[in-house]
């Protein structure tokens, strides 16, 4: 007990020759150090739910600064280990996330040093097959990229083909074209009554190249202007500890 003092030498009582006054244990002395060692024994924390005051503190060396981390007995932890621990949790390269708060963690956690990290971007996980994220902190995309608005149009399909029209005696076959050029034949005998008829013709040949013509209507697709192919996100304040 380091608050108490003792009011009566006691051991000099005994070199003390007989007779002497002095040599004489006296109750007022008992009962002064007794009360000495009442007021301090007061002032000492109980083992048992004990409520300290002022600024307790372990002694260097004990287990409660040189823990390791990790430790989950119920060994007492000094302010030391702790932020040991927390420094652990946020090594030099850790990323601190806040959604409300745009205080610096070096103030909010009390060590390191960090910066402000990642304005307007967000993170992609390290992709070693994908050369876009193959490194870390590589960056790229754009939130300006332009998706223009754009359209398509019809032509027209040039197409050769050999048509070929069979019948049999006595029908009547009739056959006309429209190409741009081409030979019209009629094989085997028979007899032209006009008007584009044969009767008795087994087989009317065209051989011709023509053109197709597609028609049908276009309509314009896509979005002219910035801005325009963000994906979802949320504002958060980030942080990069350095040292």
């Amino acid at each position: 007990m380091t608050n108490y003092t003792k009011s009566t030498n006691f051991a000099t009582k005994d070199a003390l020759a007989s007779g002497n006054a002095l040599k004489i244990v006296k109750g007022t002395e008992i009962d002064t150090e007794f009360n000495n060692i009442a007021t301090a024994v007061a002032t000492k924390a109980d083992l048992a739910s004990p409520t300290f005051t002022g600024t307790p503190t372990l002694p260097t060396g004990t287990i409660g600064t040189t823990q390791s981390l990790g430790n989950s007995t119920t060994a007492l932890a000094t302010t030391a280990f702790v932020q040991a621990a927390l420094s652990a949790v946020y090594p030099v390269g850790a990323i601190y996330i806040n959604a409300t708060s745009s205080t610096n963690p070096a103030t909010s956690l009390g060590f390191g040093t960090w910066i402000a990290f990642g304005a307007g971007r967000v993170m992609v996980g390290f992709d070693s097959g994908n050369a876009l994220f193959d490194a870390a902190e590589e960056t790229g995309g754009s939130a300006d990229a332009t998706l223009p608005t754009h359209s398509h149009t019809t032509g027209t399909l040039a197409v050769s083909t050999t048509t070929t029209l069979t019948g049999n005696i006595g029908q009547k076959a009739t056959a006309s074209s429209s190409g741009t050029s081409g030979v019209f034949t009629a094989t085997n005998d028979g007899v032209n009554y006009g008007g584009g008829g044969f009767y008795g013709v087994n087989q009317i040949s065209m051989d011709a190249n023509h053109n197709h013509t597609l028609s049908g209507s276009t309509a314009t697709n896509g979005t002219s202007g910035t801005n325009a192919n963000y994906q979802p996100y949320i504002t958060v304040y980030m942080w990069k500890r350095t040292a």
